[in-house]
């Protein structure tokens, strides 16, 4: 092996940014005279690596900010396609961002430099036209969910379940007491309940009035907690808060640090769907997953979004014709965490999914026993780590004599 290869990282978004920094560390305790470039964020860069594109330049979503940021978001994959044709890094690792990082896995594959994907694009739900993509430009794709190993390697790509980082991480350690003291509005004789309504601006506006409205409905006896996103700045989220519970028997809301130690504390939370319902599952304590999205997205999604046998064996939808959206429920193959999509979130609909799960009932029980069992199956195997298994992987193809190079046209 190389003991000083050149290594090519891109990562676009947070979440990619901080499994980035892992990723580079281990690269760097392995390779100590390695050198690193791409696309990352400021963990990356404090990690070692040159960035040659900012993740913070081109992390927009949606596809009317994609339009109105194309220029520049054009101007940065030129830059990094250039870096990687004059560079010539030994191998590269590319962590989720696949509207980015599966076109630059066909240029790193036309130049034969092999190729790790970290965090799959979910093609088993929509998009599969791309797993085409996966299968000419991908070497190694190194998944965080379980089903998504068989469901790659039934269709031909070399996949590995790493666990999910998420899941190896201890739980909180500070005391109810000391996070009441710490963030120094809390009541210790009240239930709290956490609300995290995504880290989006568009999803808060979207999701917390309605938490609001349900958090007023629940009555007196409760206190709310909603973590601050470090995409999101206090001041706009405070005042937003402010505007919604302008009124006299509005509940009380706090903006609380830290998004783990408000899950952890909290009696029982309500989380849109995404990143954090994971983090949820696997600090197991019991929570709903809401969400709401545009009448045309939502139309399109429930249009266009299957799953094959793998992902949801069962094939069930709800009484209103929805698949389950939430990880926790893919993972653990049936719905265990209640669900609160589109028309059917209502702060009405919260009320009544929450009261079961606040008290000591059978209903939160066999939640939280359900939690345990999910989160057992995004721990990584028996002696190894998620981040171990990526640089693992990395490792094995700086060892692996060179591959042809790629011919042919592609999708």
């Amino acid at each position: 092996m190389m003991s000083n290869p050149t290594i090519f990282l891109a990562a676009g978004e947070a979440s990619g940014d901080h499994y980035g920094a892992q990723i580079l560390a281990e690269l760097r305790r392995r390779h100590p005279q390695a050198e690193f470039f791409g696309l990352g964020g400021r963990e990356m860069e404090a990690a070692g690596q040159q960035r040659i594109v900012r993740a913070e330049d081109v992390a927009h979503m949606g596809i009317t900010e994609v339009l109105r940021h194309a220029p520049r978001v054009y101007d940065a994959y030129r830059r990094l396609v250039a870096s990687i044709q004059q560079r010539r890094p030994q191998a590269a690792v590319l962590i989720d961002f696949p509207d980015v990082n599966l076109r630059l896995a066909r240029e790193l594959k036309a130049l034969n430099i092999p190729v790790v994907y970290f965090v799959s694009p979910q093609l088993w739900a929509w998009k599969k036209k791309r797993l085409a993509w996966v299968q000419q430009r991908i070497d190694r794709m190194m998944v965080i969910f379980p089903f998504e190993e068989t469901f790659y390697r039934a269709r031909g790509v070399n996949a590995t379940f790493t666990g999910h980082p998420l899941a190896e991480l201890p739980l909180p350690t500070i005391s109810r007491e000391e996070y009441a003291a710490r963030e120094g509005f809390l009541d210790l004789d009240r239930k709290w309940i956490a609300l995290l309504p995504g880290s989006r601006w568009k999803e808060i506006e979207a999701n917390l009035p309605t938490m609001i409205e349900a958090a007023a409905k629940l009555g007196s006896g409760y206190e709310f907690l909603v973590p601050l996103a470090s995409t999101i700045e206090w001041q706009q989220l405070n005042e937003f808060i402010t505007r919604k519970t302008a009124w006299k028997n509005a509940a009380p809301i706090h903006i609380v640090s830290d998004a783990r130690d408000a899950l952890h504390h909290a009696d029982a939370s309500v989380v849109a769907s995404g990143t954090a319902t994971v983090q949820a599952a696997v600090i197991g304590k019991p929570f709903i997953v809401v969400y709401r999205v545009s009448p045309l997205t939502f139309t399109l999604a429930k249009r266009l979004v299957s799953y094959p046998p793998e992902v949801w064996p069962s094939g069930e939808r709800d009484q209103h014709g929805n698949l389950p959206i939430a990880m926790v429920n893919l993972v653990a193959g049936r719905r265990i965490v209640p669900e609160l999509i589109q028309g059917n979130f209502t702060p009405a609909s919260v009320v009544t999914a929450l009261k079961p799960l606040l008290d000591a009932t059978q209903d939160r029980k066999q939640m939280v026993t359900d939690l345990d069992e999910v989160k057992q199956r995004l721990l990584p195997p028996p002696d190894s780590s998620s981040i171990g298994q990526v640089v693992d992987a990395v490792d094995s193809l700086l060892e692996a004599p060179a591959a042809s190079t790629t011919t042919g046209a592609e999708a």
